[in-house]
């Protein structure tokens, strides 16, 4: 039991005590582009990113300013997400690609919490970027685990699939649950934090560090 205590104290200790602050305040923290995203005037052929902070027509989920929190492109499509540099989850090119969006923009349109955002334990921002993995499961989209919210699922959906949209997840409301799938691995959440093992490309997953071992590539 100590054990299963310090997996999931450890790293988030880690993570609070090595993370530093990219401006004194949110207000004062870039917002600019990281050049991440191909630059549309350059490249003609439909193009599909998802980032661990946002996408190419970007979605924001954002609390500020009310319902509703979904937001179209408030920011440059690979801005920095208030001074931190997004990793690259997913990018997907050319043939194809037009029915993926708009089956991604279909979901958006379905997205259940448009007018509800709860930073802890959901439905936030990570909540939505679930909410697109699992209706296509294509774009195998690996969330981190250290994307708290990811999870959330109400009481009507507490079984069902993982964010992935590969295997399955069973969760009530992002407080307590696990996941098996072939993207995930398995993964247990406990109030919000995810400890886990991917056994397809051997790594942990670890709160509040995300993932450590072998780098995932971008799919």
């Amino acid at each position: 039991m100590l054990l299963v205590l310090a997996l999931f104290v450890i790293p988030l200790a880690i993570s609070v005590a090595t993370h530093e602050p990219a401006a004194a305040t949110w207000q004062d923290a870039s917002r600019a582009p990281t050049g991440l995203a191909p630059d549309p005037a350059a490249v003609r052929e439909p193009v599909v990113q998802v980032y661990a902070a946002d996408a190419y027509t970007r979605y924001d989920v954002i609390f500020w300013g009310g319902p509703p929190h979904v937001r179209l492109n408030a920011a440059a499509p690979d801005a920095l997400w208030f001074g931190s540099r997004p990793d690259l989850l997913v990018d997907r090119r050319g043939e194809g690609v037009e029915a993926l969006i708009d089956r991604i923009e279909a979901a958006v349109q379905r997205y259940p919490f448009n007018d509800t955002y709860r930073t802890w334990p959901g439905p936030n921002s990570n909540t939505f970027v679930a909410h697109i993995g699992r209706s296509v499961p294509e774009l195998g989209l690996d969330l981190p685990a250290n994307a708290i919210g990811k999870d959330y699922q109400p009481l009507s959906a507490a079984l069902g699939a993982a964010p992935s949209g590969t295997g399955v997840q069973l969760s009530l409301f992002g407080l307590l649950g696990v996941i098996v799938a072939p993207e995930e691995g398995i993964e247990v959440n406990v109030l919000g934090l995810s400890l886990g093992l991917d056994i397809a490309e051997p790594a942990l997953r670890l709160p509040g560090l995300g993932r450590v071992g072998v780098q995932e590539a971008a799919r």
